[in-house]
């Protein structure tokens, strides 16, 4: 597994940010739900200034965000769970969520205290859940990213983006980056806009996106370079039953953080 950069939960005071402000009142907001203060304008939600508010669960939540069926990250995660155990010394438990906004709620309701979330959905869990990332998967050598690619049939009469006009072409979800958020950035600077030159359908997951496409119930979807990547490598899907007709830049991968 890469690792987590820079060292993530150093003390077992893990869930109790130094950003607490003291502060009656809320003077500065920014866009956060009015359940939350940053009071310091770092864009997260500041700790409660009401040390009774502040949470030590005897046991930690984990989860990581739903890019694709759940169960594949159960068991990935082992050897980080452990780790956070031994760091905390609490027992850590992993919860599993089957959408991104699900995750987003779970930890706004305070029900996760530890969390992986994907690229799009860092946003929504800042801003909604008083989600406070401070860190990306990597090596010593740098973050670890992905691209955008979308992909169609390699017997699909698609050749370029120009094509995708009049197609139906799945999305994941409304809150992924490379799934929904960055296509509809990205793709009308080449003429082609969701939902106008071509029908969206959300298909929920990126995994169910590529299989999709590889039965003909999708002419085309944009998705996860390292998604599509672990299914081939998997066995799941044969690369070479797919092309590739456009690439963007490289995007940083999942943030890790906490509960504010």
């Amino acid at each position: 597994m890469n690792k987590i950069i820079p060292g993530l939960f150093l003390t077992g005071s893990l869930l109790f940010s130094a950003t607490a402000v003291q502060a009656v009142e809320c003077t500065n907001r920014g866009v956060l739900d009015d359940k939350f203060c940053d009071v310091n304008n770092d864009l997260v939600a500041d700790s409660p200034t009401d040390l009774s508010k502040l949470r030590d669960p005897s046991t930690l939540v984990f989860t990581y965000t739903p890019v694709e069926d759940p169960a594949v990250y159960k068991d990935a995660f082992a050897d980080f769970q452990k780790h956070l155990s031994d760091i905390t010394g609490k027992k850590v438990i992993y919860y599993t969520v089957h959408s991104n906004a699900a995750e987003v709620e779970a930890i706004r309701s305070g029900r996760l205290h530890i969390a992986g979330f994907s690229t799009g959905p860092t946003g929504y869990a800042v801003n909604l859940g008083g989600y406070v990332p401070l860190a990306v998967k990597g090596t010593a050598e740098g973050f670890q990213g992905y691209n955008l690619i979308t992909i169609v049939r390699k017997d699909s009469s698609i050749q370029s983006m120009a094509d995708l006009k009049g197609k139906l072409v799945a999305h994941t979800s409304a809150s992924s980056n490379s799934g929904n958020l960055a296509p509809r950035a990205l793709f009308p600077a080449i003429g082609i806009t969701p939902d106008e030159d071509y029908t969206v359908k959300y298909s929920g997951k990126h995994d169910q996106s590529i299989m999709g496409v590889a039965s003909g119930d999708y002419d085309a979807a944009p998705v996860a370079s390292d998604v599509f990547s672990r299914m081939a490598n998997a066995g799941r899907i044969n690369a070479d039953d797919f092309r590739i007709i456009f690439t963007s830049p490289r995007f940083p991968t999942s943030s890790f953080g906490y509960a504010h």
